[in-house]
């Protein structure tokens, strides 16, 4: 009895300490480390000598008037509305595509997956070169192409900080207009452009998670093609569109390595967003407790589309 009392005594340990090292790590390198950002952010540090001496709330109250953080917020509600509506668009469309049997399947998907094999500095990089407007009379990349179709070439690629609609909506306490930057177009083609073969796949997983009888029956009794998929199959892709939105959104709400490459964030503060600020902040200016404070609201960003997904999927998986 005593023998088996110890054999179990270990099996019940094994599994505890295998996870340990790891719960120790997110302890310390996740949650520790939000805790101290979040210390910082209350504090006076500004300069390399830290100061952590109490400052309430003070540089949230800078960020929240400040006109190049009200110009992030609205690059950041821009970038990602449009950037998950033509990756979720151009997703679903491919896997639609793919899912009819076409020949050659195998080479389309491996060609619409491909961007997604690079980098986003590596994407932006590319992009910046294909979207240098060129000098008057001596267009480059996409302008060249342009010229030589016949088209109107645009010596304004991520070149101006105009924002359409001109004046845009601005209420009292808003310092920025409220618009759509011309220069952010460039950013969000480029990155729809990497992350549109991601969705195909999900989408594409998802269609082939249908059974074909549902699809059939609903052609048996009368539907058309497009009820079918009004109706059926777009109605059982929902849980996947709810996932591509979460992973998507994640991205674009903390978007760094695609905007700092292809433009820097400029002209002006037409593209830039909260992780260039957060960056130039700290690592720039030495303002330690201002860039904590702008990592934190970042953090919350994140939370409140992660948060309700993660409470949503735990209910389910109770519930079944």
């Amino acid at each position: 009895m005593a023998a088996r009392s110890r054999y179990r005594l270990v099996e019940r340990l094994i599994p505890i300490l295998m996870i340990t090292p790891s719960i120790i790590a997110i302890a310390v390198f996740v949650y520790g480390f939000i805790g101290w950002t979040t210390v910082v952010s209350v504090s006076r540090w500004q300069g390399i000598v830290p100061d952590l001496s109490f400052a309430g709330f003070r540089n949230y109250a800078a960020l929240l008037t400040s006109y190049r953080f009200q110009s992030d917020i609205r690059n950041t509600i821009v970038f990602t509305v449009f950037f998950l509506i033509g990756s979720l668009s151009i997703g679903l469309l491919l896997a639609v595509l793919l899912d009819s049997k076409v020949r050659g399947e195998s080479f389309f998907r491996t060609v619409y997956l491909f961007p997604m094999a690079l980098s986003f500095v590596v994407t932006g990089t590319v992009w910046q070169w294909l979207f240098t407007p060129g000098a008057p009379g001596q267009p480059t990349g996409l302008n060249l192409l342009f010229e030589q179709i016949g088209l109107p070439v645009f010596q304004t690629w991520s070149t101006v900080s105009h924002v359409w609609p001109g004046g845009g909506w601005k209420p009292e306490w808003l310092r920025v207009p409220f618009g759509v930057p011309l220069a952010m177009i460039p950013v969000i083609i480029a990155a729809i452009w990497q992350m549109s073969g991601f969705t195909m796949a999900m989408y594409l997983a998802g269609l082939r998670a249908i059974p074909d009888e549902l699809r059939e029956a609903a052609r048996v009794d009368g539907a058309s093609e497009w009820q079918v998929f009004r109706w059926i199959t777009f109605p059982l892709l929902q849980p996947v569109t709810l996932s591509a939105v979460i992973v998507l959104g994640h991205i674009s709400l903390k978007i760094f390595d695609l905007i700092m490459t292809q433009t820097g964030g400029g002209p002006g503060f037409a593209t830039d967003v909260p992780g260039i600020f957060m960056y130039e902040t700290t690592f720039k200016s030495n303002k330690y407790a201002e860039g904590a404070a702008v990592a934190i609201v970042m953090l919350l960003m994140v939370s409140v589309l992660i948060v309700p997904y993660l409470i949503w999927r735990l209910r389910t998986e109770t519930e079944r």
